[in-house]
């Protein structure tokens, strides 16, 4: 691992076992680096929490691990493969080192219990050196922190707002300093201007304290105005890994750039919204060739047969298309056959240049 790569995750793999076992996270792998924002989108059952769960190593029965490696890198250089911390030192690890913010979190809170009192409770079970005042202090101190009155460490969940129980959760994610967060849908169910004032409060507190942020959400346009780097999941797979402003510019893979088309730019030109015709696949069934051929209106032979690679592109830009082994290898492409199954692609156009157009009305 280089020295700003705080994190990598290698070939995780994740299967929800059952009568169909669901092959929910496919082989996936990224690197987070120091004080980066790490967007993660896609469609909603695309495995982006499942994937945040398992670098956590918060899973759950039936879901299961089957393959993969996570390695966190500290400050002073010392790696530390967390599939392999059991007991005392994975309860040390979590919340010290790496924390989450989970989805829907504001509703996590223990009702019927102060604020205060929570936060006491992880300093009693994380710090247990530290004496009451400390405790109570640290935690207005926080409050403070995400721009919430310290009198309200006195308050009950029910007495804040929805944009206040927020920013509590998050404080307590950061109670310990720890150097990764992961967000899972932060913002979920508050109007704009309350997910505005969280934007703005998460990207002020990396800047003051450098932690790292896994940043997961299906609103890509959000991603593109915070994230750093952007990685782009489809059916339990990354697609399209790469800088944020360089996918807003140049999206490489098909599904990104109809992720694109799909919401309106403030900022451009009034265009027609197009959606991406047709439904993810079913993740319990083998997805031979790309699973996003049947929905791709650039799928041609060997979409429907053969898995697409991730490959390298752009410096820091990878993309899994056959296009771009096309442009790689020179070969010519080959019309499909006629579909076997209403899942194969029907009527293909030829495909198109790898590099995609700029989409219209986008700003880089």
């Amino acid at each position: 691992m280089t020295e700003d790569v705080v994190l990598r995750a290698e070939h995780i793999s994740v299967t929800y076992e059952g009568d169909r076992p669901t092959r929910a996270v496919r082989d996936v792998g990224f690197e987070l680096r120091r004080g980066e924002l790490l967007g993660i989108a896609g469609e909603s059952g695309c495995g982006k929490s499942t994937l945040a769960y398992a670098v956590a190593r918060m899973l759950g029965p039936p879901a299961r691990l089957t393959e993969g490696r996570v390695v966190h890198r500290d400050r002073t250089g010392t790696e530390t493969d967390l599939l392999a911390l059991r007991g005392e030192a994975l309860r040390a690890f979590r919340w010290s080192r790496l924390s989450v913010v989970f989805q829907s979190a504001m509703n996590a809170l223990n009702p019927v219990t102060t604020v205060g009192k929570q936060f006491d409770d992880i300093f009693r079970a994380h710090r247990p050196r530290m004496r009451g005042p400390e405790r109570y202090e640290r935690a207005r101190a926080l409050l403070d922190m995400v721009g919430i009155d310290p009198a309200r460490v006195r308050a009950y969940p029910h007495e804040l707002s929805g944009g206040m129980r927020q920013r509590v959760v998050i404080a307590m994610a950061l109670a310990l300093e720890p150097e990764i967060v992961i967000m899972d849908e932060p913002t979920t169910a508050l109007d704009v201007v309350v997910q505005r004032e969280i934007l703005d409060e998460v990207q002020r507190l990396r800047d003051e304290l450098g932690f790292s942020v896994v940043f997961i959400t299906h609103d890509l346009s959000l991603l593109l105005e915070i994230s750093d780097r952007l990685a782009v999941m489809y059916a339990g797979s990354i697609v399209e890994y790469g800088p944020a402003e360089r996918v807003a510019a140049a999206p490489a893979h098909p599904y990104t750039q109809g992720l694109l088309r799909s919401f309106p730019d403030l900022a451009g030109e009034r265009r027609a919204l197009r959606g991406i015709p047709g439904s993810p696949p079913d993740l319990r069934e083998a997805l031979p060739g790309c699973p996003f051929a049947a929905r791709c209106e650039h799928a041609f032979d060997p979409c429907a047969t053969t898995t697409p690679p991730l490959l390298p592109l752009a410096p820091g830009t990878s993309a899994a298309c056959h296009l771009h082994t096309v442009a790689r290898t020179g070969a010519a492409p080959r019309a499909p056959q006629a579909p076997e199954s209403p899942q194969a692609p029907q009527a293909p156009r030829a495909p198109q240049a790898p590099q995609a157009p700029r989409p219209e009305g986008r700003q880089p």
